[in-house]
């Protein structure tokens, strides 16, 4: 069988990316996949166990029993986490939104998905998609370094903000940035390579264009009328 054609979507808070990645996995037929969700889902499980981020040997211990599986719903690729998945309220509440970024930030969680999030590429295949598109913030960068297309939104702090307060969310835009940015493992950055779109001063169709033009011209892939 041909290998999937792999696009991978780098960017902090708001930059735009699950919208764009979302239509852009309908018009190629491709698999689209938030990793994103994977370090909400998990931080969701740790919560609820009372389980700190500093608490580093609580968290190896409930990874060593944490199963995960990937249920396909339409283009999008959903983590079920210990046999149930999350509802998307549950991983965009005020507390995960509070505490996923110093979850994120330990390696060992990030060590834990590493395979799970490559394996998504299999995912894709047999579900007979024509390709993967990932977004996250090491997506490019660690994940798929080898990704023939990998993409790095942005937009400033203020667009971001009003985006995030746009759809009802109160998520700290800056305090994120600065947290994921910081980290010592895998930083949200734009990869070496990676071809950087500012979305401030763009409409969300705009983006999706510019975006479609890219694979078009790089993969062949044809995007459905």
């Amino acid at each position: 069988m041909p290998s999937p054609v792999i696009i991978t979507v780098d960017g902090g808070a708001a930059s735009g990316k699950s919208s764009t990645s979302r239509l852009i996995a309908d018009r190629f037929n491709l698999l689209h996949v938030d990793t994103g969700s994977h370090y909400r889902a998990i931080t969701y499980s740790l919560l609820k166990q009372g389980i700190r981020a500093d608490d580093l040997d609580g968290i190896r211990r409930h990874l060593e029993h944490l199963p995960l599986g990937t249920e396909v719903s339409g283009h999008r690729a959903l983590i079920r986490i210990n046999n149930y998945l999350p509802h998307e309220t549950e991983l965009r509440s005020e507390i995960v939104n509070q505490h996923v970024s110093p979850f994120a930030a330990v390696p060992d969680i990030r060590q834990y998905l590493l395979n799970y999030q490559r394996s998504q590429a299999d995912t894709a295949v047999n579900h007979q998609f024509k390709g993967l598109i990932i977004e996250g913030r090491d997506v490019g960068s660690v994940i798929f370094p080898d990704a023939p297309i990998r993409l790095f939104l942005d937009a400033d702090a203020a667009t971001r903000a009003a985006r995030r307060a746009q759809e009802g969310q109160n998520d700290a835009i800056e305090q994120r940035d600065k947290i994921d940015s910081g980290r010592k493992t895998a930083p949200l950055k734009c990869p070496e390579g990676a071809i950087r779109i500012d979305s401030s001063n763009l409409t969300l169709a705009e983006v999706v264009a510019k975006v479609a033009a890219i694979i078009e011209n790089q993969t062949g892939l044809i995007a459905r009328s």
